[in-house]
């Protein structure tokens, strides 16, 4: 059963302005999702904007937001096969847990100017 749906647009220009502060990526983004972004050299300001969507639309997915979850605890991954994956830590898991979800669903997608991000919460 489908517990929640959330959905976020983020602009690429506002990731491009972040990426010159170290502060605020390391508030918002997991070390982890900061190495991968800058891996990908011209493309980090993507890679960044379509995991903050993600985080976003995590929150809009639980019905509460983001105010108890701290951004970083919500890391955006990808499988071997390239899908994106949701990786719960600390504040992120106990808000998804006290959901009465058990399963997160995860779809990226991205063009020049925009990312999106759609979360899907299931009940198993």
């Amino acid at each position: 059963m489908i517990t929640g749906i959330g959905i976020d647009i983020v602009q690429v220009n506002r990731m491009k302005r972040w990426l010159d502060n170290e502060q605020l990526l390391e508030r918002y983004f997991h070390s982890e999702e900061i190495n991968l972004a800058q891996s990908r050299k011209k493309n980090a300001a993507l890679t960044l904007a379509a995991r903050f969507a993600a985080k976003e639309a995590f929150g809009k997915a639980l019905g509460t937001g983001l105010a108890e979850i701290a951004l970083k605890d919500i890391r955006v991954s990808n499988k071997d096969n390239g899908k994106p994956d949701i990786i719960l830590l600390d504040t992120a898991q106990r808000a998804f847990e006290k959901s009465g979800a058990n399963k997160v669903h995860v779809s990226l997608s991205h063009e020049r100017e925009n990312a999106i991000a759609m979360i899907v919460l299931e009940k198993v």
